[in-house]
């Protein structure tokens, strides 16, 4: 049985350019997710909403294998993250954020498969975040893009760079949450080879 990995067969979403913005035009997906609000070092709904996403993506992962002889790589752990005052972001202020916490999930797994993932998982373990875990499509559309290499403290930088410099100067604006794809394990990558998408969906203003 041939194992599919979405990281090669969608390069385009998630292998972007290092050093300069790129556009790319992102297609609906479904995703497990979870919502919270607070620093992510410290926040224990963060870490739960982290655990149960994994637990069930695993899971959904091995039903997709034993029951329709489809194999493929779990997708990496995905953020929409946003705040009243969007400054935040570039400030730091960590404990103002908002966040998504998601995992992409290929298109013939069906929400019944996940609801069955999510009850296998609940009967095994007891995860918190499991009562808030939800299903949802998103299309993001129209986004740019930038592949950042270093630690999560140092995006403000690329940040500041995209939304005062190059959105303005295309004409464009916001369209949607800022969205990070996190391709490394801070527990197992060093802090400065971490590799993580930033993506932003924008229009024309």
């Amino acid at each position: 049985m041939d194992k599919i990995n979405f990281r090669k067969d969608l390069k385009h979403l998630y292998a972007p350019p290092v050093k300069t913005f790129s556009m790319v035009d992102v297609p609906p997906m479904r995703y497990l997710m979870v919502d919270g609000k607070g620093d992510p070092n410290t926040s224990k709904d963060y870490q739960n909403a982290v655990q149960a996403l994994y637990g069930a993506s695993y899971t959904i992962k091995f039903m997709s294998k034993n029951q329709l002889s489809k194999d493929y790589t779990v997708l990496p752990l995905e953020g929409l993250w946003w705040a009243d005052d969007m400054s935040s972001f570039t400030a730091r202020k960590k404990d103002q954020w908002r966040w998504t916490m998601m995992i992409m999930q290929p298109e013939w797994i069906t929400p019944e498969m996940i609801s069955q993932a999510i009850e296998t998982v609940r009967r095994k373990k007891s995860l918190p975040g499991l009562s808030i875990l939800r299903q949802e499509m998103l299309a993001e559309g129209r986004c740019v893009q930038i592949m950042h290499i270093g630690s999560y403290d140092e995006e403000a930088p690329v940040l500041e760079k995209l939304h005062n410099e190059f959105l303005p100067q295309h004409g464009l604006t916001f369209d949607g949450k800022h969205h990070e794809i996190y391709l490394g394990d801070p527990r197992k990558t060093a802090s400065d080879k971490l590799k993580t998408v930033l993506r932003q969906p924008i229009k024309k203003i």
